[in-house]
């Protein structure tokens, strides 16, 4: 294949709407995708990269082996990982991978035909369809359970093509990072009913959390008789030509962190969901799905392709978190055990704006997730000899520092605290919720008061950070950081807005720091740090100071950063995000090609076959990567869409319609679920 520019890739690429086409370049793999705006299929097994079925607890990762699964995810369940001594998110038990066997053959993926899959984002579901020689048509479906969210499930249905004797029966494997495993099967025996129950307990490495998982089957018609063989569970059954069947294989995961008996609360789970029935069970979840698509939705007209990059970022923002939980998304969301699971500025930065414009209660739950790490943040201030709440870098469940020691720019990385901060202005900003304002008050203070007493005040009156890490992490340990300063500012400010409006005392040293935090301007740039001669960067920095954050507003400013730092971001290395935020900039500028073309580059060269789904540099293959989709996102909802985040709510402005589009609506904006059109 021809190597072609990036830009030629995103011009052809554009054009190419119908047909599934994976480009390489310079060894890069570039994804288009089957389907249309609410399905996307795939029907190539090679350089496959599987999606989370996901519902906030749990993700369930598809494979390319027919009728298994890849991984599961548990939210929130961290476990010592030996290797490098800190936490790391769990794997649990794979308890809904199903051996099916025809004619006395277990199918795999050697003996498959004609095999696709389809990820249908409308309802939240993954079905496999394959053929098994001449002898039958079988899909096969994976779910977690939107309403229930320690459980899922997998359809089996099976069109013979002849007549045959079919064996289903369901296995469990557990990761090697669980330990004193333990399988047992019984029947549940009651009056009118015999449930089947298999059951898998497991301990994770250190003891610290036991894990278990429990199935049983579903039938349309009669129960079939389940017995064990070896470690699986199951039936036989013939099946006669053309006569469609459908099993289902059901039930859930649960862990001792959020539940004090697991092992019986997963038979629960098993039991409630034999009792309810397939369609129920399916019907629930669809609904659950569709309230959220109506309450929350980006749609494009006249350019498939970003309908269905925008849709999928979305299907996995909204995956990966439920409100109410108190939990909040890691930079792979539920996909992986990337970055141990842990929480980074990722959330506050990247994914929470396009959740806080569309679903404000699940950015709420990732705020309830700092407010009660709120203690521990203040602990880590005082460790490191500040006042008030210095939250940590990288958080897992006990909200202390999590970064591994041999990353040294997670002690310094310190603007994390701000981006809290500011994400709980902006939650207030939208609601003008003063009572929950009030609740929240001492995160705002806390961090307010850190800020004061980390900086150094300079001979002139002003005041630097000095010795810090910023979003470019290529510059450790320099002074006056452009994004951690400018974030400082806009908390500070935040914080005393927000004690003009709960009437509670300003301290006049967060209004000296706020006015006088030192921003380094040379020859009309905005400098990264003090010191910067033009170095190449990781990620945008300066250019964060106009968007998301408010401190530089001058368009000639914001322009002339733009057109410096663009040609020193490495394209090669550097995280997906920078290009969302130029994307937001050039709209707000007016520059409908530019921010098209930054736009596209926000995923286009991060895409990994067969379902496009994000890596987080043009270099790795380490997807789902949450933090890209957002930026993403935002570079719809908050640049071509026009919104802008004010202190009094959202602002909608004419926006920017991209030439390639014919209309962009967005539904469900705020919290009256407002829905803008432009065309």
């Amino acid at each position: 294949m021809n190597k072609f520019t990036i830009n030629q890739i995103m011009n052809r690429g554009m054009k190419i709407k119908f047909i599934a086409v994976v480009l390489f370049v310079n060894g890069i793999v570039f994804s288009q995708i089957k389907g249309d705006e609410w399905n996307l299929k795939a029907t190539s097994r090679e350089n496959y990269f599987g999606v989370a079925m996901a519902n906030g607890k749990i993700g369930i990762v598809t494979d390319a082996t027919p009728l298994k699964t890849k991984d599961i995810i548990l939210n929130g369940v961290y476990e010592p990982n030996p290797k490098n001594g800190i936490s790391k998110i769990v794997r649990g038990i794979e308890f809904l991978n199903v051996h099916l066997s025809i004619n006395n053959e277990v199918i795999d993926g050697s003996n498959i035909d004609h095999w696709s899959q389809q990820v249908a984002m409308k309802e939240g579901t993954s079905t496999a369809s394959f053929q098994f020689k001449d002898l039958a048509e079988i899909k096969h479906t994976i779910l977690a359970n939107r309403v229930l969210p320690y459980s899922g499930m997998v359809v089996v249905e099976i069109l013979p093509l002849q007549d045959i004797e079919i064996g289903a029966f369901n296995y469990m494997n557990v990761p090697d990072e669980l330990k004193i495993t333990k399988s047992e099967f019984r029947i549940m025996k009651k009056k009118d009913y015999q449930i089947p129950l298999f059951k898998t307990t497991a301990q994770t490495n250190t003891g610290k959390w036991n894990i278990s998982a429990s199935t049983t089957f579903l039938f349309d018609g009669a129960a079939e008789a389940i017995s064990q063989k070896g470690a699986e569970v199951g039936f036989t059954k013939k099946l006669s030509k053309g006569k469609k069947y459908r099993f289902v294989i059901a039930g859930g995961i649960c862990n001792s962190k959020d539940i004090s008996d697991p092992a019986n609360e997963a038979e629960r789970q098993a039991i409630f969901a034999y009792l309810e029935g397939i369609d129920n069970l399916l019907s629930k979840h669809k609904k659950a799905w569709a309230r959220l698509w109506e309450t929350g939705d980006i749609q494009i007209e006249g350019d498939l392709e970003a309908q269905q990059r925008v849709r999928f970022a979305l299907y996995n923002l909204y995956s990966f978190i439920r409100e109410g939980s108190r939990q909040s998304i890691s930079p792979m969301g539920l996909s992986s055990q990337g970055y141990n699971g842990h929480i980074f500025w990722d959330t506050e930065l990247w994914m929470y704006p396009t959740l806080l414009a569309l679903q404000p209660e699940m950015a709420k739950s990732c705020l309830d997730y700092r407010s009660d790490r709120l203690q521990k943040a203040k602990l880590k201030a005082f460790i490191y000899g500040y006042q008030g709440a210095m939250y940590p870098w990288e958080s897992d469940d006990t909200g202390e520092e999590a970064t591994p020691t041999s990353a040294t720019m997670g002690i310094f990385e310190q603007h994390i605290t701000a981006d809290v901060a500011i994400a709980f202005w902006n939650y207030f900003a939208l609601t003008q919720d003063q009572n929950w304002l009030r609740k929240e008050w001492n995160v705002l203070k806390e961090t307010a008061d850190f800020w004061v007493s980390r900086v150094a005040k300079n001979q002139d009156g002003s005041y630097s950070i000095l010795n810090v890490v910023g979003a470019d992490e290529y510059a450790l340990n320099v002074d006056d950081n452009a994004f951690t300063n400018a974030a400082a500012i806009e908390a500070l400010k935040n914080t005393i807005k927000a004690a003009s409006i709960l009437n509670e005392p300003i301290n006049p040293t967060w209004v000296d720091v706020a006015n006088k935090l030192i921003i380094h301007n040379e020859n009309g740039i905005t400098q990264n740090y003090k010191g910067y001669k033009g170095q190449l960067t990781k990620q945008a920095d300066v250019n964060l100071l106009a968007y998301p954050l408010h401190v530089v507003n001058d368009k000639n400013q914001i322009k002339a950063d733009l057109d410096y730092y663009a040609t020193r971001i490495d394209e090669k290395d550097g995280p997906a995000m920078t290009y969302g935020v130029f994307s937001v900039l050039y709209s707000r500028l007016g520059d409908r090609e530019k921010a098209y073309e930054y736009f596209v580059k926000s995923y286009l060269p991060n895409s990994r076959p067969p379902f496009g789904v994000f890596s987080e540099s043009p270099n790795s293959n380490n997807p789902y990567f949450a933090t890209g989709a957002g930026a993403m996102l935002q570079a719809v909802i908050y640049g071509f869409g026009g919104v802008e985040q004010t202190d009094s709510g959202l602002k909608f402005n004419k926006g920017l319609l991209p030439k390639q589009w014919k209309s962009l609506k967005i539904i469900g904006i705020g919290t009256d679920n407002k829905t803008i059109l432009i065309k």
